[in-house]
């Protein structure tokens, strides 16, 4: 199935106010999830796989200790999509609690 880039920016203001940010030389977004403990970043990168697998739209993420750096891109529309998006809120509704 073919997925289109985001054509509406706007979207993107709610995530940038929740500390997301556009990556470098790349149509991606990223953003840094710091928790209390491992325990807790191990707990919400399970979370988040669940609805990653779910959804199809799996993240570039990595974790050291407890904190999680997550990095979203369609890497079949080789940029942001709702996909992208859609994930985003979801990963900041999990971190939350």
């Amino acid at each position: 199935m073919k997925v289109e880039k985001l054509p509406d920016r706007c979207a993107l203001a709610p995530l940038f106010a929740s500390g997301w940010e556009l990556v470098a030389d790349r149509d991606a977004i990223r953003k840094t999830f710091i928790f209390r403990n491992f325990i807790e970043a191990f707990g919400f990168m399970t979370r988040a796989a669940l609805w990653a697998e779910k959804w199809n739209h799996h993240p570039e993420w990595s974790n050291s200790y407890k904190t999680v750096a997550v990095v979203l891109i369609t890497h079949d529309a080789n940029g942001l999509t709702e996909l992208d998006v859609k994930l985003a809120r979801k990963m900041d509704d999990l971190a939350k609690g």
